[in-house]
């Protein structure tokens, strides 16, 4: 089962074209409410504190609420994905989260990572950017419009055995530093699909479009 989670950050809805499906199961984490009513989407269970909210309308938005405190040791869109686990979701795919509060956007990357060192495949994106973690093996990224780069970030001190084929700048067994992350910055793919694999370390995936010129298109 998939969970489609709902979240805080700066969306560019326009730009955004995963929407949930039958059978996914639908949080929205606390203003990741207004992200989903922005797709005429109601979710199942709505989950906060409801700091950046304010009071959940009334009638109540979703079939499900869950109040948590606000003085707790995890952000919304942390609970909202245990919540999901618990619920039996083996696929995340995040809605919102980057570019908000910039604690925010690493501290959901960084639920990327863990999610994928646990064998859960995860997405996250605003519209502007997508991003996955690789915890060794392969991805197979396909081609979209909508984003121009591709980047590869190193999450480990080293980054061993980058393989990227598809791609503008090819690389084949290569060492990625983390002192050094604009190396794998602003590749683009020129194949209906990327593939990258690493042998040894943890790679954030990266796929963005260019804000400065595309902002009004």
């Amino acid at each position: 089962m998939r969970a489609v989670i709902y979240t805080g950050g700066e969306l560019f809805a326009e730009r955004v074209a995963e929407r949930p499906a039958e059978g996914d199961l639908v949080i929205a984490a606390d203003a990741g409410l207004r992200a989903a009513q922005a797709f005429g989407v109601r979710p199942q269970i709505l989950l906060g504190d409801f700091d950046s909210l304010g009071q959940p309308p009334d009638p109540p938005p979703a079939a499900e609420l869950l109040r948590v405190p606000a003085e707790k040791d995890e952000t919304d869109t942390q609970l909202a994905v245990s919540l999901a686990l618990s619920r039996g979701a083996t696929e995340i795919l995040i809605i919102g989260g980057f570019g908000g509060r910039l604690d925010h956007t690493l501290a959901n990357l960084s639920l990327l990572e863990n999610l994928a060192r646990r064998g859960v495949p995860a997405v996250a994106t605003n519209g502007a950017a997508r991003a996955r973690f690789l915890a060794g093996g392969e991805a197979v990224i396909p081609r979209d419009v909508r984003f121009r780069y591709l980047s590869l970030i190193s999450a480990d001190r080293r980054a061993v055995g980058v393989t990227v084929s598809g791609c503008k700048y090819p690389l084949a067994n290569a060492t990625l530093r983390r002192d050094n992350a604009g190396f794998g910055t602003s590749n683009e793919i020129t194949s209906p699909r990327a593939v990258v694999s690493v042998r040894r370390g943890g790679l954030w995936i990266l796929e963005c479009r260019d804000l400065l010129f595309s902002r009004e298109k």
